[in-house]
């Protein structure tokens, strides 16, 4: 059961209606989400659905010679899991948590029979999966086609979108598999962003960004990120806006090698 914090903390609960929020309420438990924790690995099957009420969650690729890089990030608004309501499946990434947070965590199975019963539920599955496609999408091309300095820049915006402070704690190995580089080239790129201003300084595990300045250095895929993800997710997160039919009912009517 739920305890702590509200199901208002998680963008994509918050949206459901109290009837359908009650097909899994009774089977959500509040876990703590370590920096670094692996929730799935590539390749395992999807045994849990967790839905972030803080921290962030970065989903990567691992390639066989040993090297990742970031597919996309959730925090508050998203879920890791949600796709396995349409079958047994293996995890096409691994996920991993980026900022330590606190998440509500259900069976996989559990999670299926709700979905099952709710067409809000289902609703909130397609809304989830347009976001991270959407982030899928621009990110190969981001990876294409901009520098590394700028695509630093994009996932520490991205990042601190979700967190509370301007302190955000990522150390140079962690930057290293979100962009799929090597820790020269991410030395090179954090030495050119604090040359801007926009990391403003660096201690043990943390870097101080000033955002403006950091919005200067990402490439335009941020901007256009960000419009995009709000139209899939209003500002205004105070009221539900997964307007399906509710359960039951036919539809149709956000290192200390930083510091070197």
């Amino acid at each position: 059961m739920m305890k702590g914090h509200t199901s208002v903390d998680n963008q994509l609960l918050a949206a459901l209606p109290p009837a359908d929020l009650g097909l899994l309420a009774p089977h959500l438990q509040q876990i703590s989400l370590k920096q670094d924790a692996v929730l799935v690995r590539l390749g395992d099957r999807n045994e849990q659905v967790y839905f972030p009420h803080s921290g962030t969650i970065s989903f990567m690729l691992d390639m066989p010679n040993g090297q990742t890089v970031a597919t996309s990030v959730i925090g508050h608004e998203g879920a890791v899991g949600m796709l396995s309501v349409l079958g047994p499946s293996r995890s096409p990434t691994t996920a991993v948590v980026r900022v330590a947070g606190i998440a509500s965590q259900i069976s996989a199975s559990r999670f299926h029979a709700a979905f099952g019963q709710s067409s809000a539920i289902k609703h909130a599955v397609q809304t989830h999966t347009r976001a991270v496609l959407m982030q899928l999408q621009h990110v190969a091309a981001c990876n294409a086609l901009h520098p590394v300095e700028s695509r630093m820049a994009r996932w520490s915006l991205h990042i601190h979108d979700r967190i509370e402070g301007n302190f955000i704690p990522l150390t140079q190995e962690a930057l290293s598999e979100l962009l799929g580089v090597r820790r020269t080239t991410v030395t090179l790129a954090v030495r050119k962003l604090r040359a801007s201003g926009a990391f403003r300084s660096a201690r043990r595990g943390l870097v101080e960004i000033d955002r403006p300045r950091l919005e200067e250095s990402a490439c335009e895929c941020y901007k256009v990120m960000r419009c995009q993800y709000h139209q899939i997710f209003p500002l205004d997160t105070t009221k539900p806006h997964i307007r399906a039919a509710p359960a039951g009912k036919t539809p149709g009517d956000r290192d200390s090698h930083l510091a070197e």
